[in-house]
């Protein structure tokens, strides 16, 4: 339904931005500028209805899922995985202030990263050409996310490793400076606009920017043909720990673009989880907060090789 109505977005979106299009084709610009200019300005609608979509389910639906991952105990990998993959800021800062308290579980918490789509599926809506990739993104991160917890509980409940502190819940903010724990109906609209504006000015840095390095380097025979899919795993899984949300943009502009493969993407969009890492280094022990950023890092490169091996192996 959703998709649908993204494509009737699409049709009315050409109509209205055609003569726009035409007035920023006259600007003195390079055309890898007025090609960024473009193709950011006609995201904006579809922008604001995804983030309005999320703010409508999160407004009614938050509250109800984050207290049943406090009473799930054994099933709150599951639950937490898949609440995840829903693109709402707040739930990986929310996550990290509940491990930090001891009430969810080292592996409910990498699952939670892991599982996390930040701003990588709004952006995939918003090209409804690309909009196939979202399956495979969150199937490939609901298993991961769910296997990896599963597992990493286990081993660490047979280490015993008791090495946490607690620290008293702190009010946190998300993407955009708002609480992420209370909530009014006035932020059902405001918010998806300044969050819109918000990923709106990031989409079209990083559009400049690829847009700039397509023009002037072989961007995509660097990361594809240089660099061994090994260690550009690593490096993308490496740079998707920066808790920015500027990272999950300028990782899926780039899938989008054909500059990197599917295996690639999924190693900085699985270690990439928004602000959770910000609030986790603030409120949680330093030495257990490392670990858990290794295990990160380490479960999302090995994850992004094994699909870059197995799409390989398929073709």
């Amino acid at each position: 339904m959703i998709l649908s109505l993204i494509k009737h977005i699409n049709s009315i979106n050409e109509l209205i931005f055609s003569p726009i299009d035409s007035a920023i084709e006259k600007l003195p610009f390079d055309d890898w500028v007025i090609d960024a200019i473009v193709d950011s300005i006609h995201l904006l609608p579809f922008l604001f209805f995804i983030f309005l979509i999320i703010e409508i389910l999160e407004f009614y639906f938050s509250s109800k899922i984050h207290s049943s991952i406090k009473k799930a105990k054994k099933r709150s990998i599951v639950i937490s995985s898949l609440a995840s993959i829903f693109p709402q800021c707040g739930f990986s800062v929310m996550a990290s202030g509940l491990y930090s308290n001891k009430i969810i579980t080292r592996g409910c918490l990498i699952a939670v990263y892991l599982g996390t789509s930040d701003e990588c599926l709004p952006i995939l809506l918003a090209h409804p050409d690309k909009a196939y990739y979202v399956v495979p993104v969150v199937l490939a991160k609901i298993i991961i996310a769910i296997s990896a917890g599963y597992f990493l509980d286990f081993i660490w409940k047979h280490l015993k490793n008791n090495d946490m502190q607690t620290i008293e819940p702190a009010e946190e903010l998300g993407c955009c400076h708002h609480n992420v724990e209370t909530k009014n109906k006035r932020e059902i609209i405001l918010h998806p606009i300044f969050h819109t504006l918000n990923i709106f000015s990031f989409i079209l840095v990083i559009t400049l920017i690829l847009n700039y390095l397509l023009d002037n380097l072989a961007l995509k025979d660097l990361i594809l043909n240089t660099l061994h899919p090994c260690i550009t795993c690593a490096i993308f899984a490496l740079s998707g720990l920066i808790p920015n949300c500027a990272i999950s943009i300028a990782v899926t502009m780039m899938l989008i673009k054909g500059h990197i493969s599917f295996g690639i993407a999924m190693s900085a969009l699985l270690s990439n989880s928004g602000l959770g890492l910000l609030v986790l280094l603030k409120n949680n022990d330093l030495k257990d907060t490392l670990k858990i950023i290794l295990t990160l890092f380490l479960i999302s490169t090995l994850s992004g090789i094994i699909i870059e091996f197995f799409l390989h192996f398929s073709k």
